[in-house]
């Protein structure tokens, strides 16, 4: 296996394609960990917070839609999820580089 941060933040940072293609932040970073975890230290451990955390995001957002009809509070949630889902790729990409696990906060695991 090799050391390589470099991918390992482009993996946290490719959670973001959803900005420019309006998908993708599952299926990116699942095709990089899919491909690279036997190959990269670290790849396997970060691969799994990514798609725990993306996959955790899918549920939420489904927990959102019902509450659109009691009081606004689900576009409450929509708004904090989006903020969540742009902020915590990029402070983990930047824990990437400097070698530090990723943390990513309500994050369900669905992958041990």
């Amino acid at each position: 296996m090799r050391q390589d941060n470099q991918l390992l933040v482009i993996t946290h940072l490719s959670q973001l394609i959803t900005l420019v293609t309006g998908f993708g932040s599952l299926l990116l970073p699942l095709i990089l960990w899919l491909t690279q975890k036997e190959k990269v230290y670290q790849m396997d451990a970060h691969g799994k917070n990514i798609i725990n955390f993306q996959l955790s995001l899918i549920v939420y957002c489904i927990i959102c839609i019902p509450l659109i009809l009691l009081f606004g509070l689900g576009l409450l949630g929509f708004l904090l999820l989006g903020i969540i889902s742009i902020i915590f790729p990029i402070v983990n990409a930047i824990k990437a580089s400097r070698g530090e696990n990723p943390k990513y906060p309500l994050s369900l695991n669905f992958i041990n």
